[in-house]
């Protein structure tokens, strides 16, 4: 009886021509410094370049929170709520120059004073005929295909971004200007204490971390994370005194304890944002990173008590 041959063993595979793809962590290492080095130099630089990055920064945050609105059928006006959302950031802007500004400009410049003011009252018409402006747009694109929402669910869609992303990402102009003008170091503060409450609440959590914050929106974030995220927070605040050594002690801790609470608050909102919509990062702008509204998710918190702070106390 014959036999078949025995089969040839399989050619050994050969290497691969391509270079092995990045990895999760390189990716978040050089796009983090990449992003540091772009945020740290444009508040750094002058008043414009930080006006034009985070200008940019709040528009690109409310363009991924209108994708995830579109991900679960609404359809917000994009397009017009990005033009509205520069602008709030400009025209708080202004008004906040000028407030700061015209108890020592010369004469030759009140017409700069009024030029300003004119757009403020520019600015104030459009906001107050924004809701008639987005409900004229639902009328006009009525009844819509395939959608089952109230067209008024859009207009409050739209509505509610400007709400909760444009206008607290323009209150940064309350903290950068003073009455002697731009001042990088405010905003600096600010930065070093949102990452001061982001590390301690990280480092915390991982070698103390037992009870769940709030297990049903972010299972990762536990108590002890948060008590070392506020003491880390604190610390910095005290630091500070070296960098901005006008600011009271007491000023500048409470200032860490509004970052402390109310940082965590906000990033807890837009895990809750991202679970309701089944979306894991707002968006793909920084691999590794995720969306802008990602990393500036604290500050949508934060901004509003620390501007209502610097009017009452400063």
């Amino acid at each position: 009886m014959s036999t078949s041959p025995a089969p040839a063993p399989p050619a050994p595979a050969e290497p691969s021509a391509g270079k092995p793809p990045m990895s999760n962590l390189a990716q978040r290492i050089i796009f983090g410094v990449i992003g540091a080095v772009l945020l740290l130099g444009s508040v750094w630089y002058s008043a414009w370049t930080f006006a034009l990055f985070f200008g940019l920064v709040q528009m690109r945050m409310l363009w991924e929170f209108y994708r995830m609105m579109r991900e679960v059928g609404y359809k917000p006006a994009a397009m017009l709520g990005g033009g509205i959302s520069i602008l709030i950031f400009a025209g708080v802007l202004g008004v906040v120059v000028v407030n700061n500004t015209v108890d020592s400009i010369g004469e030759g410049m009140h017409h700069v004073v009024g030029d300003a003011r004119s757009a403020g009252i520019i600015l104030t018409g459009v906001l107050l005929l924004l809701p008639v402006i987005l409900i004229l747009r639902e009328m006009a694109a009525w009844p819509r295909e395939q959608q089952d929402f109230s067209p008024f669910s859009n207009v409050g869609v739209a509505l509610l971004g400007l709400l909760y992303v444009s206008l607290p990402m323009s209150l940064l102009s309350v903290l950068a200007f003073t009455d002697t003008g731009y001042d990088y170091r405010r905003i600096f503060a600010l930065l070093l204490l949102v990452w001061s409450s982001d590390i301690g609440a990280y480092a915390a959590g991982k070698t103390f971390g037992r009870h769940k914050l709030a297990p049903k929106i972010s299972p990762g974030k536990t108590w002890e994370g948060a008590i070392g995220g506020f003491l880390l927070t604190l610390g910095m605040g005290w630091a500070l005194g070296y960098m901005l050594p006008e600011l009271s002690l007491t000023y500048r801790l409470v200032v860490a304890g509004v970052v402390a609470v109310f940082g965590p608050l906000g990033d807890l909102a837009e895990s809750m944002l991202k679970r309701s919509v089944d979306i894991k990062d707002s968006g793909r702008i920084m691999p590794g990173h995720g969306g802008l509204l990602d990393r500036f998710d604290a500050f949508l918190f934060i901004l509003p008590v620390l501007a209502l702070l610097r009017l009452v106390l400063e």
